[in-house]
């Protein structure tokens, strides 16, 4: 949906992957999901966070989880992550970007 939205966008399909990513493309700005299989969304924005060129990069983490446990909540936030709830509509995602790049931009 981005991508018609004029974006550049890279995929990935595991965490150990979107790191490996993030280290070679350093994107603007990335939006995860929370739950993923063996490295979760956290998981993944820990070990973003402990690469020194990364540490300001602007991340969304997106979930349908609406009952996260406070001590998520609290790690997210020093972490500097935003935290989004699905469903996300194109208008919701298209707005999530542009909040996202203005904090680069």
């Amino acid at each position: 949906m981005l991508r018609f939205e004029g974006y550049q966008v890279g995929t990935a399909v595991s965490a150990e992957e979107g790191l490996i990513e993030a280290e070679q493309r350093h994107p603007d700005a990335i939006i995860l999901d929370l739950r993923m299989p063996l490295v979760d969304g956290l998981g993944f924005l820990r070990r973003l966070r402990a690469q020194d060129d990364q540490r300001d990069t602007p991340v969304a983490i997106v979930t349908g989880d609406y009952f996260l446990d406070d001590s998520v909540l609290t790690e997210l936030r020093e972490l500097g992550a935003e935290l989004q709830f699905k469903p996300l509509w194109l208008e919701d995602l298209v707005g999530l970007a542009r909040t996202l790049l203005k904090v680069t931009h």
